[in-house]
């Protein structure tokens, strides 16, 4: 994958959570601010103070989360952005994540 095909696909990745996430505080009891600044995207969980942080790593082609939970990878393969070391696909764990620190079931 070239540089511009990688930040095309990480840009569209984290424009996909802002958008999903601002249609689950407005449809549920998630209670969830949104911060960009370039390739860092900050989710912060108003009622808890949480953040879970996803960005982009163009020199290795990944992106990363940081999660009350760890420290995450991920790589594309196809369509998919695949962990690095244990194969879970992208948006599902960053659901399980965003679920468990927010407190409402989400589906990305």
């Amino acid at each position: 994958m070239t540089e511009s095909e990688f930040l095309a696909a990480a840009e569209s990745a984290l424009g996909k959570i802002e958008m999903a996430l601002e249609r689950a505080a407005d449809d549920t009891d998630l209670d969830v601010e949104c911060k960009r600044s370039g390739n860092v995207l900050e989710i912060e969980f108003i009622d808890n103070g949480s953040k879970i942080i996803v960005n982009s790593q163009a020199p290795m082609q990944e992106l990363w989360i940081a999660a009350k939970s760890g420290g995450f990878h991920y790589r594309r393969k196809g369509d998919a952005w695949l962990n690095t070391r244990d194969g879970s696909e992208f948006f599902a764990a960053l659901s399980v994540m965003i679920s468990s620190q927010g407190g409402v079931p989400i589906t990305l």
